[in-house]
């Protein structure tokens, strides 16, 4: 049996990036995967230190951070994996600082110093990543959105496996929006876009997990 992951890089447990991930796991679990959904912000942990214990001559192949705290854990259960699923809300035109903290570490460990082999990662993980945003569709297009996911998903080749990403954009940002100051945004437009188009979000999520899940093609 296959097992894939789910890290949710965001602070909400029951919002748009988790609800992607778990749409995610839903279609991994049918294609007969066991899976396991990871929250960041539960756990407490910094990004790589520059030690360098991971590329010392006695230790580079082992492929494995030496700092010891809440990613610890996680960071085995990845390399463990057969398949991790990644999501974010976009924060300032890029991942949170817990996603980008944990990619630091899990890239770097995997990442050889040596010209001809690029990794000491031992098997293929596959990677998906999931994005989700408030700006329209036309506007992640223009800011080069797709320049930066297209450059995660380069550095996650370390892992070896296949790697893919879906964008869900202007997305339902408050639970209610007469609670806050942003008259910029049309609440009744979001709130029709959340019904309409959003599970449309989730249905691909579902079938990306299928695909990482290794089920019939999509």
């Amino acid at each position: 049996m296959k097992k894939v992951m789910a890290i949710n890089g965001g602070p909400r447990k029951n919002w748009n990036t988790a609800d992607m991930l778990r749409s995610a796991l839903d279609g991994a679990a049918s294609a007969g995967a066991e899976t396991e959904m990871i929250h960041l912000y539960d756990l407490d942990y910094r990004g790589c230190v520059s030690c360098f214990s991971c590329k010392r001559v006695e230790s580079y192949r082992d492929g494995k951070c030496a700092m010891r705290d809440g990613l610890s854990p996680v960071l085995d259960l990845v390399m463990e994996s057969d398949a991790v699923v990644m999501g974010s809300p976009i924060y300032i035109s890029d991942v949170t600082g817990a996603l980008r903290s944990f990619w630091e570490r899990l890239i770097f460990m995997n990442l050889a110093y040596d010209m001809e082999e690029r990794s000491v990662c031992t098997k293929k993980i596959s990677c998906g990543l999931i994005y989700t945003m408030n700006i329209p569709q036309e506007m992640m297009t223009e800011w080069g959105y797709a320049d930066m996911f297209e450059e995660h998903m380069r550095f996650l080749s370390v892992l070896g496996g296949t790697c893919e990403y879906l964008a869900a954009c202007d997305t339902y940002q408050f639970d209610d929006y007469s609670k806050y100051h942003a008259p910029m945004f049309d609440a009744d437009h979001k709130r029709r876009r959340r019904d309409a188009v959003f599970p449309s979000d989730c249905e691909k999520a579902y079938q990306m997990g299928v695909r990482l899940a290794g089920g019939p093609p999509c």
